[in-house]
């Protein structure tokens, strides 16, 4: 290398950028389970260009909201590609970062060192979650517009400050413009805090160096992420855009709801309120509680028992490639929350009502009861003197 390019890399900027995108050693054996996190920054990027784009001509007024969104579908250059590149996008994000949180649950990636970076990811999560379900209201349709009353009303289950809590959230007494400008403002703003985030997130992470499948500190058995992991992760966002353009030219409102095509009207209650499929798993175990603030309760701590998990994995070993029993119990974990998934979207009625309570029950008993029991019970065994 020539001594220009070394005083290039020697820079302040550059030396960061080279320390974790190109030298940062890497593993040699992680597996394209380790793409996704790449995927996913790539898809934050587009979801912050195309909102920005976006932004350029939405109206955020109750009486405009509607009629922009078509005017960016009809008037705008490309306004249909946008949107749909944006709430395609929204989509794929969300199933990039759950297949990334599902990687890191059967590789132990939550155990020490890396419980901090674990507990920053799930920050992002629950930040995504909260960016998402204002966009969503954003385009002011039926849906929009009954999502945002339904879930904004939970807050009102807590005791003494709950309408309090609601009435701040709206700006008023109902959803109305204050509503709307105020989940437009934090929309906007939410996905730079989430790239804050994933920058602490990543620096965390390369501090102590990245897991792999067999679970073991790799020591020096590393390799340079550029060319070797770069050109791995290239063809990984070729497979995701090839399916990702599918969504945004031949099946654009697949993944969306026709009452979104209908202007918000607050006399018409749709038959079936229903959320954007990635919340369907907690809006199943919300609606599984009888009880209003139990079902709340337990959503919210659906997503915050994940920050437990650090301090609830205690098994000494990480990989589930050498856990047999956990590795079949993972996936019957998966297929839960796929059928939380599937209960999110149906009528609540019996029998979904009862599976969705026998799915809920086992969500929180596989982090709670399954994890740390098998954790005890394999160091139990490991510990057990063998005779010969």
């Amino acid at each position: 290398m020539s001594s220009q390019s070394l005083r290039i890399l020697n820079r302040p900027l550059i030396n960061i950028l080279n320390d974790h995108l190109i030298d940062y050693p890497t593993p040699v054996n992680i597996n394209y389970m380790w793409n996704f996190g790449s995927m996913a920054g790539i898809f934050l990027g587009i979801q912050i260009l195309s909102g920005i784009f976006l932004a350029m001509h939405y109206t955020p007024h109750i009486d405009l909201a509607f009629l922009s969104v078509e005017h960016i579908m009809r008037d705008v250059n490309n306004g249909w590609l946008i949107r749909y590149l944006h709430a395609n996008g929204a989509s794929m994000f969300f199933f990039i970062v759950y297949v990334h949180i599902a990687r890191g649950l059967y590789y132990g990636s939550y155990q020490k060192p890396r419980g901090f970076a674990w507990a920053i990811g799930v920050i992002i999560l629950i930040l995504m979650m909260a960016t998402a379900f204002m966009g969503y209201v954003l385009p002011w349709g039926q849906m929009s517009f009954w999502a945002a009353t339904v879930i904004t009303n939970l807050f009102s289950a807590f005791p003494l400050i709950g309408e309090a809590i609601v009435a701040w959230l709206w700006g008023g007494f109902s959803v109305d413009n204050a509503t709307l400008n105020r989940f437009y403002s934090f929309h906007y703003l939410l996905p730079f805090l989430i790239t804050g985030a994933v920058i602490i997130h990543i620096a965390i992470l390369h501090q102590n160096g990245s897991n792999n499948p067999l679970g073991v500190n790799a020591g020096t058995d590393k390799i340079s992420f550029y060319p070797y992991f770069i050109f791995k992760d290239v063809f990984s966002w070729l497979i995701i855009g090839i399916v990702y353009s599918l969504f945004v030219y031949f099946a654009p409102n697949y993944l969306g709801h026709t009452d979104n095509y209908i202007e918000a009207n607050p006399m018409v209650t749709p038959a079936h309120i229903v959320p954007e499929w990635y919340f369907l798993p907690m809006y199943a175990i919300l609606r599984s509680i009888p009880h209003k603030l139990g079902g709340v309760i337990a959503m919210f701590a659906a997503l915050l028992v994940l920050l437990l998990l650090p301090y609830l994995g205690v098994s000494e070993t990480r990989s589930s490639s050498f856990r047999a029993i956990h590795r079949k119990i993972f996936w019957i974990f998966v297929l839960d929350f796929l059928i939380l998934g599937w209960i999110g979207g149906c009528a609540p009625e019996s029998p979904y009502l009862e599976i969705g309570q026998i799915a809920t029950v086992f969500y929180f008993s596989y982090f709670l009861f399954i994890i740390p029991s098998l954790g005890f019970i394999e160091k139990l065994l490991l510990s057990y003197p063998i005779e010969d």
